[in-house]
């Protein structure tokens, strides 16, 4: 592969603390995919009931925005990396509960159910931290080739992590599985634990409706960031089609495909972030980021018109591709735009936005599904998604123009 092409490594060989928390986040993930996986086998195999594994969605969801917003306002009060350390290992404590629940003769159901809310809300404390932890641990110059790097993690965790963690349950059972939860949980305290203290400036404001209101209207008051929610709220509410998959698969005479499906995206995003390293020489970020996303919705109205299941992993995957740039871009802007003081609540504002996007999309295709047809709600969805990004570079000029300048590090031009 040509070296210009090879992600940028210097973020964790050359910052400490960056590598400690990079290497935690890779250790904790593994571990995490484990019980994502194990919980709903779980919850099926007590009731046998698809609702009842369905409500989990809807348990995740209001802790998530409650507790997010909140974590924001933590995070810019608080020492960030305290709270980082403190909420991991509270969801190593709920990975050991749920470990001794399935070591019981009849596991109850509901001890399931309020993990999933508790490590919701623990997820949603934990969030806004670790994301404006960052710009404190790497430099301006490197934040796109940071932004990369934890991508590279998270997808190669969703397909290896998906894999393997789909074995070890099938051959070792549930309680192996939720044990090794809990190891991955104490190696990633112990790495978290060697990150530098991150404590607030002194003129830090106290976590509380007026701090959170203050981060509203400064976000609402930078149509850079405004138009940047509005292109992550249009291309996952109108053009994710992951409710639809199954149907999707049906259709295609290929039910065996569902799994690989939900792994296309991870690998689409996995090969774009090892292959990342011509982003760094990309300055206008505003544009990447409309037009991948634009790109993403292309290619929904390919995956509703394509006929063949092959096809159709291959434009999820290039769909993948173009979702990893989106999301790379408007990391990198918003680690430039944001000052340190505010950058928890406003990670708290990135967290509302990240969960809400994807629950109404899988609203607005089972609705739309269901009334035309699937095939119809995937392609609409796409042709709908790049008629919003047109929608969104219009009214969101500044959005489109923004463009990052290195020699002036913290100001941004546009």
């Amino acid at each position: 592969m040509p070296r210009g092409l090879l992600p940028d490594t210097t973020p964790v060989r050359t910052n400490r603390d960056f590598r400690l928390l990079w290497y935690s986040g890779f250790v904790t993930s593994f571990g995490t995919v484990l019980t994502l996986l194990a919980i709903p086998v779980q919850i099926m195999l007590i009731t046998g009931s698809p609702l009842a594994v369905g409500l989990m969605g809807t348990v995740e969801l209001v802790p998530m925005v409650v507790f997010g917003l909140y974590g924001g306002a933590l995070a810019d009060a608080l020492d960030r990396r305290l709270m980082t350390l403190l909420t991991e290992l509270a969801l190593g404590l709920l990975s050991a509960g749920l470990l001794v629940n399935s070591l019981l003769e009849e596991p109850p159901l509901w001890p399931l159910y309020v993990a999933v809310a508790a490590a919701s809300a623990l997820q949603g404390l934990q969030g806004p931290a670790m994301i404006a932890m960052v710009r404190r641990l790497v430099p301006a110059e490197q934040m796109t080739a940071a932004m990369a790097l934890n991508s590279l993690r998270s997808n190669l965790s969703a397909i290896v992590g998906t894999a393997i963690a789909g074995v070890l349950i099938s051959l070792l059972g549930l309680p192996t599985a939720y044990l090794i939860d809990v190891g991955t949980f104490a190696v990633s305290v112990l790495l978290i634990a060697g990150v530098r203290p991150q404590p607030v400036g002194e003129h830090a404001a106290p976590a509380s409706l007026r701090s959170l209101a203050e981060g509203v209207r400064y976000a609402m008051g930078k149509p850079v960031l405004v138009g940047s929610y509005a292109v992550d709220l249009v291309a996952t509410a109108l053009a994710l089609p992951f409710a639809l998959f199954a149907f999707l698969a049906a259709d295609l005479g290929a039910p065996w495909s569902l799994g690989l499906m939900f792994s296309a995206t991870a690998v689409g995003g996995l090969v774009a972030a090892a292959t990342s390293g011509w982003a760094e020489r990309v300055h206008r970020h505003g544009r990447a980021v409309l037009l991948a996303a634009a790109a993403w919705g292309a290619t929904m109205v390919a995956v509703g018109l394509s006929p063949w299941w092959w096809l159709t992993l291959v434009l999820l995957a290039l769909g993948g591709g173009a979702n990893f740039v989106a999301d790379l871009f408007r990391g990198t802007m918003w680690n430039h735009i944001v000052p340190d003081r505010l950058r928890g609540r406003l990670a708290g504002i990135e967290v509302l936005v990240g969960s809400a996007g994807p629950q109404l999309g899988d609203l607005r295709a089972g609705l739309f599904g269901s009334l035309f047809g699937i095939r119809r709600a995937v392609w609409t969805g796409g042709l709908a998604c790049v008629a919003g990004i047109g929608l969104v570079a219009v009214g969101a000029r500044q959005l489109a123009r923004y463009e990052y300048v290195p020699e002036t590090s913290a100001s941004p031009t546009g």
